[in-house]
């Protein structure tokens, strides 16, 4: 009882004050809805196109998609006043910027654009899709959303907590996402998804525990300072915590071993989501690698550094290898020649984080963030393509682009030059510059090996996109043509023409390498 405690008795103590703090005020968080902004539109977003489809009738849903694609290019407006200044840092302790939990600078603003970026023309490549599919407009455009705003705020969170939240933001609608697809795999594909991706994440749960365990707090910043001084036998608890959490992260960028769900999910799910999921996905994986492993666990940076170096190298080579067996006559050949290629080049994006860890420094960090911007602008374009070419065809082997010039020349011309970025070949002059900024990383970290490893690859991945690009000025046989939808026509030709100005000036990407993200 309180009156056995304090001499005065319990008249002379104010329940209250046994709450009380030395700065009250200093526990009053402002928000800095600038800041906020891009990730907090596309979840507003996502809930008004929640809203719209209770309340307008059948007919009227047809806006739910343009709604949708509105409210990504607002968001990617509210990335402009963040550009040119100061980072900007909300939800912050006392402290600095150090306890903020989220925080709005160079890198936060790079994956962003690359995120919502990535999610619009995912939507512009889904308006057909949503229409012919017959698939539930409100439930679509919901999920794509909201998977959009977890993957627009996971570069600018800056503990664990809100890692680990963003992420599952992302990756739980895309669960429902791969499902869409009604034709027998979508379940099957988005069950593999499902199970393999929980798996990961309790793994990565149980890794953040040890890591606050050893070091009391959630914030990078705090993590990063604390691992310096964890005490002698809560050393190995923090080592085994980072490395668990790294899984998580792994999955996400489907790096080997991590990566056996890809090609199934992206063959079972609709062409648009499996675009998504390339790129997307994979930006907001690739945003929680860098930042857990530069911001919190530098201390361990050439442990993780060779870690990743060597993940890097089985990755890059598990993916061309796989991509060479992918046989023409194969259904969703098309389809999973790409996911094997997406496997190949998240070998190839890991070569900078890699480096980052021998270096010592987060400046090779801007060679992934390059090259993640050129991959996700042609990915996505290829399977724009892939979706032309499904409407014919629908079982998506690589023979069905057999003289796909002769039926659209357009489209033919489109993957053709998607496919050279891919393979670092002129006139994709992007693509090659893309993979010279990667070489350049290894290189200046002392990576030779991994450089050399790297270059064999590429040579590797010349062969299958140019025995795709072959086929399609190859003479075939008759097949149908349709017209191509508006909406698909235009999301070609806005990213076949965006891949061909950063050709003529690749300065536009590249500069991201010249300074620091952080």
């Amino acid at each position: 009882m309180i009156s056995t405690l304090h001499p005065l008795g319990p008249s002379a103590v104010n329940p209250t004050s046994l709450l009380a703090v030395a700065h009250p005020g200093a526990l009053i968080q402002s928000i800095d809805w600038v800041a906020i902004a891009p990730p907090l539109i596309a979840a507003v977003a996502a809930l008004l196109v929640l809203l719209a489809d209770l309340l307008l009738p059948e007919s009227g849903k047809r806006l739910l998609g343009p709604l949708s694609i509105g409210g990504l290019a607002l968001a990617l407006l509210a990335l402009l006043p963040l550009t040119g200044g100061a980072p900007r840092a909300t939800f912050c302790l006392p402290g600095g910027v150090g306890s903020c939990s989220y925080v709005a600078d160079h890198f936060a603003l790079v994956f962003q654009l690359l995120a919502l970026g990535g999610a619009l023309i995912a939507a512009l490549l889904s308006l057909h899709a949503v229409d012919e599919d017959r698939l539930p407009a409100g439930e679509y455009w919901f999920l794509l959303l909201s998977s959009a705003a977890g993957a627009a705020l996971l570069p600018a969170a800056r503990d664990l907590a809100t890692l680990v939240i963003a992420l599952e933001v992302v990756s739980l609608p895309s669960f429902a996402l791969v499902a869409f697809k009604r034709d027998g795999r979508g379940g099957e594909a988005a069950l593999k998804f499902f199970l393999s991706s929980v798996t990961a994440t309790a793994v990565m749960l149980l890794g953040v525990s040890f890591v606050y365990a050893a070091t009391g707090s959630l914030h990078l910043a705090a993590i990063n300072e604390g691992l310096g001084h964890v005490p002698g036998r809560l050393g190995p608890l923090a080592e085994v915590g980072a490395a668990l959490t790294l899984v998580g992260f792994a999955f996400k960028v489907a790096a080997v071993p991590f990566h056996f769900w890809v090609p199934d999910t992206y063959a079972g799910a609709p062409l648009p989501v499996a675009g998504y999921l390339s790129v997307v996905g994979k930006a907001a994986g690739f945003a929680g690698l860098a930042l857990v492993t530069n911001l919190a666990f530098r201390p361990y940076g050439h442990t993780w550094g060779l870690l990743l170096a060597v993940v890097a190298a089985v990755t890059m080579t598990t993916g061309n290898v796989a991509a060479l067996r992918q046989r023409s006559d194969s259904a969703q050949g098309a389809v999973r020649l790409l996911a094997w290629s997406s496997v190949a080049q998240a070998g190839y994006l890991l070569v900078p984080l890699a480096a980052a860890g021998y270096a010592g420094t987060a400046h090779p960090l801007g060679a992934t963030a390059a090259y993640a911007l050129i991959y996700g602008l042609v990915n996505l374009g290829a399977f724009g393509v892939a979706a032309v070419v499904a409407r014919t065809s629908p079982a998506n082997r690589l023979d069905d682009y057999r003289g796909l010039f002769a039926r659209n020349r357009w489209a033919a011309l489109a993957l053709a030059f998607f496919l050279l970025c891919l393979a670092g070949l002129p006139p994709g002059v992007v693509g090659l510059f893309g993979k010279v900024v990667v070489f350049q990383a290894a290189v200046n970290a002392g990576l030779g090996w991994l450089a050399v490893l790297m270059a064999v690859n590429v040579v590797i991945a010349l062969y299958y996109y140019l025995f795709w690009l072959a086929k399609l000025f190859v003479p075939g046989a008759e097949a149908a043509t349709s017209r191509v939808p508006r909406p698909l026509a235009a999301t070609l030709g806005l990213t076949a023409a965006a891949a061909v100005v950063l050709s003529a000036a690749p300065q536009l990407v590249l500069q991201v390498v010249s300074g620091s993200l952080f």
